[in-house]
């Protein structure tokens, strides 16, 4: 049993971030802007969050230092490809590289720095609970974070008026300006969200995941939780499953590799990269479910006055 509560101790870790930037960028696409940015603001997240954290003392103010890195961060984006009209595609993947280069110049001198790991919340009685305890009950704040903004965003967008405006500009935002909807506003403030959610996910890779800056130490995550958007058809609760069998997989390699199981390391490392590769192959094949679910105006710019 207290093997099991490992494992599934560090599967909760490792799948939070996920779970997080994964949440952010299925707002963003829901408001038809498709932003591939996500790994360039995950990482400047990361840094801000142990800079500021290793200045100030308090992991408290490096996650809020991560939520507004990541945040600006995504406002640039939104300048280039709201109001200039460039390319999604292309400025989020300079984006991503952007915010690589950038990240590496900043965390240069805190490289090796023993950082300040940020302390579970322990709630009494309920974390003295065998097994379950531990699990649920004696969590850092970020992973307490993820499961309310799962149950926040889906209220939002399903249940609020404001949720059905931002719907409505995702699937036709020609239809949503003719009734009177700021497109551009709505679809800046979902950007906004989903750069602080990416913030927020590298503030917990640094501070949570592994207590220190190491360059590029989002490791592809961003991609993944791109591919978890897809994954979970664009409804938030799904993300959680997707988000949790992810970060199952991220983790088995490391105790694969700790029970001596012979499977050479290299292949144990691509473990979470072949599985979001047969994830979406999987997906492909469900060619009616995955159009009924996209939002139909993911990636079209929008010009009010054309």
């Amino acid at each position: 049993m207290g093997i099991v509560e490992a494992i599934l101790l560090s599967v909760i870790t490792a799948a939070t971030p996920l779970v997080i930037a994964a949440l952010g960028e299925l707002v963003t696409e829901r408001s038809g802007v498709l932003n591939l940015g996500v790994e360039g603001m995950m990482v400047m997240g990361a840094v801000c969050a142990f800079v500021a954290t290793q200045i100030t003392g308090s992991p408290y103010l490096g996650i809020l230092a991560g939520i507004v890195c990541g945040a600006v961060f995504s406002q640039l984006f939104a300048f280039l490809t709201l109001t200039l009209v460039a390319n999604q595609v292309a400025t989020g993947l300079a984006l991503t590289l952007l915010g690589l280069g950038v990240s590496g110049m900043l965390g240069e001198s805190f490289l090796g720095m023993q950082g300040i790991k940020l302390q579970p919340i322990v709630i009494p009685v309920l974390a003295d609970i065998p097994f379950i305890g531990p699990l649920l009950f004696r969590q850092d704040i970020i992973f307490y974070l993820s499961i309310a903004l799962v149950a926040g965003v889906h209220w939002f967008l399903f249940r609020s008026r404001v949720g059905l405006k931002l719907r409505a500009v995702g699937d036709s935002h020609a239809s949503a300006h003719a009734l009177g909807v700021n497109v551009i506003r709505t679809r800046y403030l979902a950007v906004m969200f989903g750069g602080a959610c990416a913030g927020l996910a590298g503030a917990q890779l640094s501070l949570v995941y592994t207590p220190q800056w190491v360059e590029n130490m989002s490791a592809g995550r961003g991609w993944i939780a791109l591919a978890l958007v897809v994954f979970s058809s664009w409804r938030p609760w799904r993300l959680i499953a997707g988000g949790y069998l992810f970060g199952a997989v991220s983790i088995s390699q490391l105790h694969a590799q700790a029970f001596g199981i012979g499977i050479p390391s290299q292949f144990l490392s691509s473990l979470p990269y072949l599985a979001t590769i047969v994830v979406l192959i999987l997906i492909s094949h469900n060619r009616r479910t995955t159009l009924i679910n996209t939002p139909a105006s993911l990636g079209k710019p929008f010009v009010p006055d054309r």
